[in-house]
């Protein structure tokens, strides 16, 4: 198993430098650290007395390595999940926060062990997922990456302008798709075919 810092490494591997992309709600990004995260957490890196994408560009891979095992593994108590879903939904919380512990937590209840989608990482929700890990131990982490997969895809349905992270200008997986099936067993991998099926009805 990797550990948590190889992890987080690579998370900022797929998340890649600098970008300011106006269709992204999080704003100018620095290996995967927005500007939002870097004025919650005071990182005045200039020390110019304001946080403006500056101090986003100065941002450094060690830097954000360290933000995110702090507050996107530590703090979220993510370490008390099973530690076959740690990479996937470590992954998935610095892409979209609490809405990586709300789909475990819909996943778990949807197989017979309740938790609320709250967000949350509590006693109820580590003990409900512990107990699913242990009634699914081959098949937990696919179905929480099938599960996050799905939310990226309805996501786009319900956003145009995040479609492009999920189907490239070709028509075949974007980032989103392919980020989620990284943590799958290729054999549950969409094919491309299914891919264009899925998203036909977009514009």
């Amino acid at each position: 198993m990797q550990s948590v810092e190889e992890i987080a490494a690579g998370i900022v591997a797929r998340e890649g430098g600098y970008v300011d992309d106006p269709d992204d709600p999080g704003g100018a990004t620095n290996f995967g650290v927005t500007i939002g995260t870097m004025k919650t957490l005071g990182l005045d890196l200039n020390r110019d007395g304001r946080i403006d994408k500056q101090d986003v560009r100065a941002l450094t891979r060690t830097q954000a390595q360290q933000i995110f095992v702090e507050h996107y593994f530590t703090r979220p108590r993510l370490a008390e999940l099973p530690q076959m879903v740690h990479a996937s939904v470590f992954d998935m919380y610095v892409n979209a926060g609490t809405n990586a512990v709300k789909i475990l937590q819909r996943l778990i209840t949807r197989m017979g062990f309740a938790a609320t989608a709250d967000g949350i990482v509590g006693p109820n929700t580590i003990a409900a997922a512990h107990d699913a890990g242990r009634a699914a131990p081959l098949h937990l982490a696919d179905a929480y990456g099938i599960a996050r997969r799905n939310y990226y895809y309805a996501l786009a349905d319900q956003r145009p302008a995040s479609r492009k992270y999920a189907r490239t200008k070709a028509g075949g997986k974007g980032g989103w798709i392919t980020r989620a099936e990284e943590f799958i067993a290729p054999r549950y991998h969409l094919t491309e075919a299914e891919h264009r099926e899925r998203t036909a009805k977009w514009a």
